[in-house]
């Protein structure tokens, strides 16, 4: 069994120490084919049967660069207000592990398609930090192991282990920040926020999906931490393929709290991966880490250089979309929101949910409010992300559509989003379904108020004598007679009608 590791209060940690992130970001493009192969690009199937001489690293096999690929690495850099470079290149990047079938994984070392970029990142209270990008360069992704048998999952006790190559050479894109300092108490918040508004941006320019659930985007969070004295950075952690983004904040605020204990006690940190384990939010150790030379990096002798042309990268920038925080600005001027309910939308990820909503009909203020209320509710309470939740913004525009037109009320309307979410069909397949639909017929409802007025002469009679509130508890009578399925405005008309004749 593994010892618990022993933990500083966060407080003391910013107390005693600064600390210091550094945010690798892989992004698997959503290209047809694979980086460097005619193998289709595509999540999941059967293992094994996406694969090719090439992306299996066979003999004799030889590596073609797609244009689509790199395509997509300039507009991201682009996007990140980078520097295309002018003439780079691939490189071999040698290490031995099962997944890589060729023993080597052809990437980018010192001469990266994009570097010297900024992404600015707006915490929850509004605040905007700038993180500086070191570089994003273009790299294949690797195969996937399963390790079977044992407790944890991994290579360790592991009885034997399984290899899909499917994944093996699909197009991947590695964005690494440069050191974010200063940040203090903030750090986890950065990180989240930083990974946050890169999965919006690349979602925006349309070169992945981004699903982190399925390793399409996956963060690499290195966590170092310095004396409050000291004038260099302390040793790292990088905690790898972390795949959501709550657990990059929870691991980041792991770690300073673990390494600060060791630094406390006289230790010192080792350079290495480590896991995160999404159960308790604990990190595990993973390797000893690798450094630059230990990779033995050489320029890749099968593939020509790349050279974009400055008209082709001007060209492609002039594709770029408008950009996530720029729309957000629009939206929030059209939809006349304060800063704080822009803030609530950006907090529970809904800005893109909406405005889809309201493409599909409503209106702002009523999708804001099922979005960021109820919705958002029930997100939490599956612990999952707003936009994870089984339901499309044109259903919730169906529902808010049932209510305006009056044949649902609002308590109806939740129970309907509940059997949508349920995955009983489309909203009005609810309806049906459930027998959820608003009585409205007067002859009906005429029969329910009669009923109670019968049962509270009492408040009848003070309804006769001008206290019209008293009302209320009649129309709650006949509310819970039809199970919530009146329309309450009609029958509070009703009840007056009734008394006063």
């Amino acid at each position: 069994m593994t010892a618990v590791a022993e933990l500083m209060d966060y407080a003391e940690v910013l107390e005693r120490f600064d600390p210091v992130l550094g945010l690798e970001v892989h992004v698997e493009l959503n290209t047809k084919t694979k980086m460097f192969c005619g193998c289709v690009n595509e999540f999941g199937g059967e293992p094994n049967t996406k694969t090719c001489p090439t992306c299996l690293g066979l003999p004799g096999s030889l590596p073609v660069v797609n244009g689509k690929a790199v395509e997509g690495a300039i507009r991201i850099g682009l996007a990140l207000n980078c520097e295309i470079a002018e003439w780079c290149r691939f490189a071999r990047k040698n290490y031995f592990y099962p997944d890589m079938p060729k023993n080597f994984q052809t990437s980018q070392y010192d001469e990266p398609i994009a570097f010297d970029g900024y992404l600015d990142v707006t915490l929850d209270d509004g605040e905007v930090v700038r993180v500086a990008i070191e570089r994003a360069h273009m790299e294949e992704d690797t195969g996937k192991s399963l390790h079977v048998g044992g407790a944890t999952g991994r290579i360790h006790g592991a009885e034997h282990s399984l290899l899909d190559y499917n994944r093996a050479g699909v197009p991947l894109i590695e964005i690494v920040t440069k050191p974010i300092t200063g940040t203090g108490a903030r750090a986890p918040e950065v990180a989240r926020a930083y990974v946050t508004a890169l999965r919006d941006l690349l979602c925006a320019i349309g070169v992945s999906d981004v699903r982190m659930d399925q390793g399409s985007m996956r963060c690499d969070a290195n966590v170092s931490l310095m004396a409050k004295d000291a004038e260099e950075f302390g040793t790292r952690t990088e905690t790898k393929n972390v795949n959501s983004l709550r657990s990059v904040e929870r691991a980041v605020r792991y770690e300073m709290t673990r390494q600060a204990a060791i630094l406390a006690d006289g230790g010192s940190i080792r350079q290495e991966t480590r896991h995160f384990q999404e159960a308790d939010g604990t990190t595990a150790a993973g390797r000893a880490k690798e450094t630059a030379e230990d990779y033995r990096y050489f320029p890749e002798p099968d593939l020509v250089p790349i050279a974009p042309s400055r008209e082709w990268v001007e060209q492609l920038r002039a594709t770029l979309p408008e950009m996530p925080w720029e729309r957000r600005k629009r939206i929030q001027e059209e939809w006349k929101l304060s800063d704080e309910a822009l803030r609530d939308l950006l907090n529970v990820g809904a800005v893109d949910l909406v405005a889809a909503t309201v493409e599909a009909g409503a209106t702002p203020d009523e999708a804001r409010g099922w979005w960021v209320n109820t919705l958002a509710q029930e997100a939490n309470s599956r612990e999952m992300e707003l936009g994870e939740l089984p339901i499309t913004p044109a259903q919730v525009a169906e529902v808010i559509g049932l209510v305006t037109s009056g044949e649902l009320t609002n308590k109806l309307a939740k129970e309907v989003l509940q059997g949508v979410l349920a995955g009983e069909g489309a909203p009005r397949e609810v309806v049906e379904e459930r027998g959820l639909k608003v009585v409205s017929d007067d002859s009906a409802l005429l029969a329910a108020v009669d009923e109670a007025l019968a049962a509270q002469p009492d408040v009848a009679d003070k309804i006769r004598g001008g206290k019209v509130a008293a009302a209320g508890a009649i129309v709650g009578a006949v509310m819970k007679a039809t199970k919530g399925q009146a329309d309450a405005k009609r029958v509070r008309e009703l009840i007056i009608e009734r008394v006063g004749s």
